[in-house]
């Protein structure tokens, strides 16, 4: 029994030393945050990782291809439609990051946001792009083709808390001089709070601490339940045999 119970609590501390063992991911960061730009606009992409001593180089990936293997930072200067695409990086103590996606268009405007998909009750930030900054004006954000927000000048659009009505496809439309221009369709999407999410309230090492007092507690309370098996079922001691020795009392003395 004791064998069994030792290699149970081996099997845990095993178990966390290899989640401990693996490496975490890279992050990569588009800076500034927005994931849809147009052509010729500038575009950093951070990379967030581990590094060993003296080795701070950072492996980038453009669609699967190795592309630089230097900086933390990759500066697109001036954004093709061909630098569309997934990136990821690696550093010299991190596993390769989740890929990110940037994409470039052609064309007068871009609706743009941090990311697509809200839950509810966040806050959506969507801003109205226009090549080179040129100056726009008479601006509309359209949810379904039907007019949400109008500005006089080119402005950014908040929705303080996101509902289910939010969700839809979105663009924005507006004067460059004189020519109406609008962007292409984008699709947001808001999810309701459905699931509960668990968190666990220790840290791994706290889990394994907690797995291996379970394990104690379980030992002594099974060795302690075969003890008093044991003792119940022993045969009852022959008292006729038994030989007792009388001590006087000292006031009888």
């Amino acid at each position: 029994m004791w064998q069994l119970l030792l290699q149970m609590a081996l099997l845990v501390l095993v178990s966390a030393d290899m989640q401990a063992a693996d490496p975490p991911k890279a992050v990569v960061f588009l800076e500034p945050s927005w994931d849809r730009v147009l052509q010729g606009d500038s575009v950093t992409l951070k990379c967030q990782g581990d590094y060993a001593p003296g080795n701070t180089s950072t492996e980038w990936f453009h669609n699967g291809s190795f592309i630089s293997g230097q900086n933390s930072s990759y500066f697109i200067e001036a954004a093709r439609v061909e630098d569309s695409g997934e990136y990821r990086c690696q550093t010299s103590l991190s596993m390769l990051s989740d890929p990110v996606q940037l994409r470039v268009h052609n064309g007068w405007l871009v609706l743009q946001a941090p990311r697509w998909v809200f839950q509810e009750g966040e806050p959506i930030h969507l801003r109205c792009h226009s090549w080179k900054n040129t100056p726009l004006r008479l601006v509309t954000y359209l949810q379904d083709g039907k007019g949400k927000r109008f500005y006089h000048w080119n402005s950014e659009h908040h929705i303080p808390k996101a509902t289910p009505r939010d969700n839809g496809s979105y663009f924005c439309r507006g004067l460059v001089g004189k020519k109406n221009v609008s962007s292409e369709t984008v699709n947001i999407i808001v999810q309701g709070s459905t699931s509960l999410s668990v968190s666990l309230p220790f840290p791994p090492w706290h889990q394994v601490a907690f797995c291996l007092v379970m394990v104690i507690l379980f030992a002594v309370d099974t060795g302690l339940y075969f003890s008093v098996q044991r003792k119940l079922r022993s045969p009852p001691r022959n008292w006729k045999d038994h030989k007792f020795k009388w001590s006087q009392d000292p006031q009888d003395q």
